[in-house]
């Protein structure tokens, strides 16, 4: 696995709206529930939890998408990537979708959640794994573990 330099950028699939990311994520993730099945066209949507204040939209003006919900699904008006979220009540992160970097390479889950709801034959090398999600006390311990785990990041880069 190579490392994730910093900063990172990245966009959607046409190009029309870029992030920049400048600070590693609190913890990398893959999502088995139905939802995220539905509006990722896939088995599972990959996310990487970034603090807030490491993340920008650099270039145009992603729309809110999904189901319009509590949780904000942010997509590109033209193509219609699904390219972040901004979980309701949880505003000190946003989950990047880490495809939508120019290089995500670097990207492997650390806790797949919803595997009640996984297809039978997916799977991830997820180091942990809920058949829900983790309760709210877990999350301190598992961005501690995965801070410790992830080495490399944070590298300057260009």
């Amino acid at each position: 696995m190579k490392n994730l330099t910093l900063p990172a950028v990245g966009g959607c699939r046409c190009g029309r709206v870029r992030v920049r990311i400048s600070a590693p994520p609190l913890l990398t993730m893959a999502c088995h529930c139905t939802g995220c099945q539905r509006m990722s066209a896939s088995a599972y949507s990959l996310s990487a939890a970034i603090p807030s204040e490491a993340f920008a939209v650099t270039q145009g003006e992603p729309v809110i998408g999904g189901l319009h919900g509590a949780s904000r699904h942010f997509f590109c008006p033209y193509c219609m990537s699904w390219m972040f979220t901004r979980p309701e009540g949880l505003d000190w992160f946003v989950n990047l979708r880490p495809t939508m970097l120019d290089d995500p390479s670097w990207f492997t889950p650390f806790i797949e959640t919803w595997t009640s709801e996984k297809l039978p034959w997916a799977s991830t090398p997820a180091v942990h794994s809920y058949e829900a999600l983790p309760a709210m006390e877990e999350y301190e311990r598992l961005t501690t573990e995965f801070a410790g785990s992830f080495g490399g990041a944070g590298k300057s880069g260009g």
